[in-house]
C-alpha cells in the first residue's frame, strides 16, 4: 500500500508552429502539466499531461476561449492533488477510481455546468503517470508489463519491434508537406476531417471540403508502395471528432471515398458521431474507431456492441490505468486497440509507446501502431527532446516512418519512470502551478 504524503503542481506553456485545427476549432499552444506526488516512505512520483481543451470538450473550448479552459482544466489538476494528499492505493487504478468522481464534481461546479468526462480525465494523467511511478519506485522495477494487475497483464501478450508512427495531417496542412511526409516513409496517414470552413456550422459545406481533402490525399499517396501494410498500399485513418450528425451524411463520404478508389485504403474511422449518439454503426463500410466517447469499460463494452471495430488508447490523455481496463474488456471481445496522441511531448510519447508496443497490430497492418504528430505541431520540439532521460535513444527517433522498439525500451518502459532534470527544475521553479 501507498500513501500520498504530500504534493505539488506546476505547468509550462508550449506554443504550436502554427494554429492547430480540429474539431472545426484550432489551438495555438497546449500547456504542459507537471505533479509531484511524494509517498509515506519518501519515494517521489513526478507525472506528465498535457492538457487539450478543445479534444477533450469542445464546448468548453468554445464558451470559455483557449485560455480559460487550460486554466480551469489546470485548477482542477490542482485542486485533485490536495485531495490526493492522505489517499491510500495498492495500484494507481484504485487511486484513480478514488479522485474521478471528485475531479468531476469539482470540474462542473468550477464551470457551472456539467465537463465532459474525457475533460476530467485529461485533467488527471499526470496524476496517475506520478502514481505508476511510485509504484515503480516501490516495486523497484520500470517495466510496464510488471507493474500491471494479473487480470489486466493478459492484454499486454506482443512485444513489437517496430511501431508505425502515425502523423497527422490536419486542416492547414498543404499538398506540399502531405508529400514530404509520403517521402520520408510514413504509410499510415491520420487525416482530420470535420471542418467548418466558413465557420457558419453548415454540415454540408463541411462534406464538400472533407471530400476534397480525402480527395487531395489519396490523389497524393496513390503511386506510394509500403511493405508494412497488407495492401502494400498507403493506409488512412480518419479522425472526425465526432463531427458527423447523421449516419446519412457519414455514408456520403464513403460513397465518395469509394468512387475516388480511396475506401479500401480507409484502416480506421474515427469518432464520426457525437458521443451522445448511440446508434449501431455495424452496417458502416469500414472499421469505426471509439475514443472520446470511452470513458470507461462500461462506455468501451456499450460501443462494441454499437459495432465500433477498434479502440483508441490514450494513457496520454485519459490516464493509463483507465486505458490498461479498456484493452483488458477490448480483448475479452477480440475487438483490437491502438495507441492515439494528444500531441504531447517526447516523454510521453514514450509512455504511450510503452502500451501501443504490447498491442496486437490492427488488422491491415504488418506492424504496432502509435500516433505522434508532436514534432509536426511544437515550435520547440528539438528542445523538448532534450528534456526526455532517454534522448537520444534509438526509440525515441523514427526511421523511414517507424519507431524501433528494442529490449532495453520495454526493460525501462522507454526511460519515462527516470526523472527529467527540465521538467524537475520546472517544478521547484513554478510549484503549486503559479505560473498559471
Amino acid at each position: 500500500m501507498i500513501t500520498i504524503r504530500s504534493a505539488s503542481s506546476a505547468m509550462e506553456r508550449e506554443p504550436l508552429r502554427s494554429p492547430f485545427g480540429f474539431k472545426g476549432g484550432y489551438l495555438t499552444e497546449l500547456w504542459q502539466s507537471l505533479v509531484r506526488l511524494e509517498s509515506d516512505q519518501g519515494e517521489e512520483g513526478i507525472g506528465l499531461g498535457v492538457q487539450s481543451v478543445l479534444w477533450s470538450d469542445r464546448e468548453v473550448f468554445i464558451r470559455s476561449g483557449e485560455l480559460g479552459g487550460n486554466r480551469l482544466m489546470q485548477q482542477v489538476t490542482r485542486t485533485m492533488i490536495a485531495a490526493a494528499r492522505g489517499l491510500a492505493f495498492e495500484t494507481p487504478l484504485d487511486l484513480l477510481d478514488q479522485l474521478l468522481p471528485l475531479a468531476q464534481a469539482y470540474a462542473d461546479e468550477m464551470n457551472g455546468q456539467r465537463v465532459s468526462r474525457t475533460f476530467v480525465l485529461n485533467s488527471l494523467v499526470p496524476v496517475d503517470q506520478a502514481a505508476w511511478m511510485l509504484s515503480a519506485i516501490r516495486a523497484g522495477s520500470s517495466d510496464l508489463a510488471a507493474l500491471v494487475p494479473n487480470p489486466v497483464r493478459d492484454a499486454l501478450g506482443y512485444r513489437h519491434t517496430a511501431l508505425a508512427n502515425i502523423p497527422v495531417v490536419a486542416y492547414g496542412m498543404s499538398a506540399e508537406d502531405i508529400r514530404k511526409l509520403l517521402d520520408d516513409g510514413y504509410f499510415l496517414l491520420k487525416l482530420k476531417i470535420g471542418s467548418d470552413p466558413e465557420q457558419d456550422g453548415d454540415p454540408e459545406k463541411m462534406l464538400a471540403w472533407d471530400c476534397k481533402r480525402l480527395q487531395l490525399v489519396h490523389e497524393l499517396a496513390i503511386s506510394y508502395k509500403t511493405p508494412y501494410t497488407e495492401s502494400g498500399h498507403i493506409a488512412y485513418y480518419i479522425d472526425a471528432n465526432g463531427r458527423y450528425d447523421t449516419k446519412d451524411r457519414l455514408l456520403r463520404l464513403l460513397d465518395y471515398a469509394d468512387q475516388i478508389g480511396a475506401l479500401e485504403r480507409i484502416l480506421l474511422l474515427e469518432e464520426p458521431f457525437p458521443e451522445e449518439q448511440k446508434m449501431d454503426v455495424s452496417d458502416v463500410p469500414v472499421r469505426l474507431a471509439a475514443d472520446e466517447s470511452v470513458h470507461s469499460v462500461l462506455d468501451a463494452i456499450e460501443r462494441m456492441d454499437l459495432g465500433y471495430g477498434a479502440m483508441a488508447l490514450k494513457p496520454i490523455a485519459k490516464t493509463m490505468s483507465l486505458s490498461l481496463q479498456v484493452a483488458m474488456a477490448a480483448k475479452t471481445r477480440g475487438v483490437p486497440c491502438f495507441g492515439a496522441d494528444l500531441t504531447v511531448n517526447p516523454m510521453m510519447v514514450d509512455w504511450n509507446k510503452s502500451l501501443a508496443a504490447r498491442l496486437a497490430p490492427l488488422p491491415g497492418l504488418k506492424v504496432g501502431a502509435l500516433e505522434s504528430n508532436g514534432p509536426q505541431n511544437y515550435a520547440n520540439w528539438e528542445l523538448m527532446q532534450t528534456y526526455h532521460p532517454a534522448h537520444g535513444k534509438s526509440w525515441t527517433r523514427t526511421e523511414l516512418g517507424l519507431f524501433p522498439v528494442t529490449d532495453e525500451f520495454f526493460a525501462v518502459s522507454g526511460g519515462v519512470f527516470a526523472a527529467s532534470r527540465h521538467y524537475l527544475a520546472v517544478l521547484q521553479s513554478d510549484s503549486d502551478g503559479q505560473g498559471v
